[in-house]
């Protein structure tokens, strides 16, 4: 695989960046609180490091990974959205994080939809999955609304996660 260059992407209200050490602060106190209940946490500091460092060397190594969201209009970092893979995910899977002070205003949606949508056009990948804790109803709605379906009897990485299967 040729190397991939770290994309940009907008939409509406959004950029979607390459993440820096700027976002550091605010995704490890994420990561190290209750927020990160769905996503394994919370996570001690060298946990949420790796995981921070995990979505940057994805790039490189696999021509994928997480990109950071900002606000257009304010500048703030809202959250992150990610494709990952690799040997911890069968298939590549789209996922998302916004940012306590943000939820509820459709950023997720919005960022998720628009690197699927680079994901499946320029990476020209053949499958995208979203791996969601069955707790996680947001998530869970999100995914519904973006238009994926919830399989049941997928190849996953875990019993405890449900795979929705993202459609070009």
């Amino acid at each position: 695989m040729r190397p991939i260059l770290i994309p940009t992407l907008e939409t509406e209200r959004l950029l979607l960046r390459q993440q820096t050490m700027d976002d550091w602060p605010a995704y490890a106190g994420m990561m190290m609180s209750e927020h990160a209940q769905y996503m394994e946490g919370p996570h001690t500091m060298a946990e949420a490091w790796g995981l921070f460092c995990h979505d940057l060397a994805q790039w490189p190594l696999l021509g994928c990974g997480a990109l950071m969201i900002d606000n257009r209009e304010t500048g703030e970092c809202v959250g992150q959205v990610g494709i990952n893979h690799g040997p911890l995910f069968p298939e590549h899977e789209l996922g998302w994080l916004i940012y306590p002070a943000f939820q509820g205003k459709g950023y997720a949606y919005e960022a998720a939809k628009a690197l699927r949508a680079w994901g499946f056009g320029e990476r020209g990948l053949a499958t995208i999955v979203s791996h969601i804790d069955p707790g996680n109803d947001p998530s869970r709605k999100l995914a519904e609304r973006l238009g994926a379906e919830l399989e049941l009897d997928p190849d996953r990485p875990g019993p405890e996660v449900l795979v929705y299967r993202h459609k070009r």
